[in-house]
C-alpha cells in the first residue's frame, strides 16, 4: 500500500489560455478511486494535510503572501466537509474561514464585493470561502429579480443584461488580479457534482434525523433550475478563468477522491509561492546563543 498518489493536477486547471472553452458536459463528476480503501484514504489525506500544514507554517513566518481560495458548487456538493477535511491538520491561527450566506441589510447597502473585501486573509494566512462573490453571477444570475428588489440596483442598471454580467465579470476578473499583484494569489474551486448524486445526497439529508438540520426546502427548489445554474457556472468560469487566477474542476461525486485533490493541489499550489523561514543574521544568531547560556545558567 503506497502512502502518496500521482495525480496530474494541471488536468482540473482551467485558466482560460487554450483554444477551447469549458464547457460542464466535457467534465466528469466521478474518477476512479485514487485510495485502495478507507484506512488507505486516510494516510493520503493525513500525509497531505501535514504537508500543507508545513507549507503554511512556512507562509506564516515569511509574511509575504496570502492564499485566497474559494469554493463554489451546487448545494449539498460538499464544500463543507472538503474544507473541513482538507485543512482538519492547519494550524487554525493561519487560516482564515469564512462562510457567506444570503446577504444582511448592511451587506445589500454595499457593493456587491464589499462584504468579501472586509474578510479578505491577512498576509501569512490562507483566506477560505464558502461560496464567494461568485454568487452575484451565479444566484443572482439565475434569478435576476434580485437585482431590483433585493440588492435595489438603480432600474437604469439593470435595463441591459447582459451588460451588466460582462461588468460583473470584468470587476471579478480586475480584483481577483488586483489581489494577485498585492501577494494574494487566487485559486477558484468548482466542486462538480452531477445532478443524480445530489439527489441522493439530499434525499439522504431528510432521511437520516442527524442530517435534517442541513436540510432547506429552498435547496429543492434551485434543484428545478439545474439547467440555468450550469449555463451560469459556464459563463462565470469562462469569463474570469485565467493564469493568475485559475479555477480548478473537481469530480465532487466521491467525496473522498474530491478531498484528495484538493488537498494536493493546494500543496502544490502554496508551494509555488516560493516562502521561507525569516534568515537570522550573525548578530542576530549571536544573540540567541547568549539567551540560550542564560536560560541555562539559571
Amino acid at each position: 500500500m503506497t502512502e502518496s498518489f500521482a495525480l496530474k493536477t494541471e488536468s482540473f486547471r482551467f485558466d482560460g489560455r487554450g483554444s477551447e472553452k469549458f464547457a460542464i458536459a466535457d467534465v466528469p463528476t466521478k474518477l476512479d478511486d485514487l485510495y485502495e480503501d478507507s484506512d488507505h484514504y486516510e494516510v493520503l489525506l493525513r500525509n497531505l494535510t501535514t504537508e500543507l500544514n508545513e507549507l503554511q507554517e512556512k507562509m506564516y513566518a515569511h509574511n509575504r503572501y496570502g492564499l485566497l481560495t474559494v469554493f463554489q458548487a451546487m448545494d449539498a456538493a460538499g464544500k463543507d466537509s472538503t474544507i473541513q477535511h482538507v485543512f482538519s491538520g492547519v494550524n487554525p491561527l493561519g487560516m482564515r474561514v469564512h462562510s457567506f450566506k444570503r446577504p444582511t441589510d448592511q451587506e445589500l447597502d454595499h457593493d456587491f464585493l464589499w462584504r468579501n473585501l472586509i474578510n479578505l486573509p491577512e498576509r501569512g494566512t490562507i483566506g477560505i470561502f464558502n461560496r464567494s462573490y461568485y454568487e452575484e453571477v451565479l444566484v443572482v444570475k439565475v434569478h435576476p429579480e434580485i437585482l431590483t428588489q433585493s440588492q435595489r440596483l438603480p432600474e437604469e442598471r439593470t435595463v441591459d443584461l447582459d451588460k451588466l454580467w460582462k461588468q460583473r465579470y470584468k470587476d471579478i476578473s480586475n480584483f481577483e488580479t488586483y489581489l494577485n499583484r498585492n501577494g494574494f494569489p487566487v485559486l477558484k474551486f468548482f466542486l462538480n457534482v452531477s445532478k443524480k448524486e445530489q439527489g441522493e445526497r439530499l434525499i439522504s439529508r431528510i432521511e437520516d434525523p442527524s442530517k435534517n438540520w442541513k436540510f432547506d426546502d429552498q435547496d429543492v427548489v434551485e434543484r428545478g433550475f439545474w439547467n440555468q445554474y450550469m449555463q451560469a457556472y459556464e459563463d462565470a468560469i469562462n469569463a474570469t478563468a485565467s493564469k493568475k487566477a485559475p479555477w480548478y474542476i473537481i469530480p465532487a461525486d466521491d467525496k473522498k477522491n474530491m478531498r484528495l485533490i484538493v488537498a494536493k493541489i493546494l500543496v502544490e499550489e502554496v508551494k509555488n509561492l516560493k516562502t521561507d523561514y525569516p534568515k537570522v543574521n550573525k548578530r542576530q544568531k549571536k544573540s540567541l546563543q547568549d539567551l540560550v547560556a542564560v536560560i541555562k545558567g539559571e
